[in-house]
């Protein structure tokens, strides 16, 4: 699994997860697997059988948030290298009408897009990493080439 980069933030915020799930979220899940093992028959148990699932979804998020805080490196903004991580920048998109958007750089586990939020992995991410103020760029989607303009960078 390659490194993927984390601000302290969501660091943090990733591990607290992981410590719930691994103490209370097990407990809790243990309980009502024993609930429903009193209840009897386990084949037609539907308790049980929810309870089964909820374990595995569980232990799933525990391995993946495992194997992603192992491997994550803290991102250091250094704004004089251009736009990297924890940067906000707001860009016209010199194809179209001329939309202004302000982002987020972040990493894969922070974006989300209604916050306004974009990976360093997506490509209008990925395009503007290491960019500076003033610059245009361009870069390709599903839709074909996109044309922005930085305008602002913090």
């Amino acid at each position: 699994m390659p490194n993927e980069l984390l601000s302290q933030e969501k660091f943090e915020e990733l591990t607290k997860e992981l410590d719930d799930l691994k103490t209370r979220r097990r407990k809790e899940i243990a309980e009502q697997l024993e609930y429903a093992r009193s209840l009897g028959d386990l084949s037609e148990n539907a308790e049980y059988q929810e309870a089964r699932e909820m374990q595995a979804a569980v232990e799933e998020r525990i391995s993946k948030l495992e194997g992603v805080l192992k491997t994550a490196k803290i991102a250091k903004i250094a704004k004089s290298e251009g736009i990297g991580m924890g940067s906000v920048v707001t860009v016209e998109n010199q194809s179209g009408e001329g939309h202004k958007h302000t982002y987020t750089v972040v990493g894969a586990e922070e974006a989300n897009m209604l916050e306004g939020k974009i990976s360093y992995h997506s490509p209008l991410g990925g395009a503007l990493m290491g960019k500076k103020k003033g610059e245009q760029f361009a870069f390709s989607t599903p839709k074909g080439t996109q044309k922005y303009k930085i305008l602002k960078v913090e």
